[in-house]
């Protein structure tokens, strides 16, 4: 188990959606690339300690945080050309870092808010 993995209880805080994007025809000829919602899930979010690179983040106006999801196939597929948005804040996030072997129970995210999607 991962160092301050969460626990099942704390799952219910946060329903999050995550995206990834791909191009599709625009019917002229053309493609755009657009945010495609994969799924949906409970995730538990955790602010990120006071590194410098936190730390500077948050000078710049990001906020970095720390995102266990269960792992399951699904979960397992993120990479860190996906998105992960909050419908009830309306934030979206940078998926910087993904976890996914370390802890059989757990998909780790380190995901940063305020970066150009």
């Amino acid at each position: 188990m991962i160092s301050g993995a969460p626990g099942a209880g704390e799952l219910s805080r946060h329903r999050l959606v995550f995206e990834c994007r791909r191009e599709q025809p625009d019917g002229y000829g053309n493609t755009v690339a657009d945010w495609i919602e994969q799924f949906r899930r409970h995730v538990v979010m955790r602010r990120r300690g006071g590194t410098e690179a936190v730390i500077a983040a948050r000078l710049e106006g990001q906020n970095l945080l720390g995102l266990y999801v269960r792992s399951d196939s699904l979960t397992r597929g993120i990479t860190t050309e996906w998105r992960v948005r909050d419908l009830r804040a309306g934030t979206e996030y940078a998926v910087i870092h993904v976890d996914a072997v370390t802890d059989p129970q757990w998909v780790y995210l380190d995901v940063r808010s305020g970066v150009p999607s």
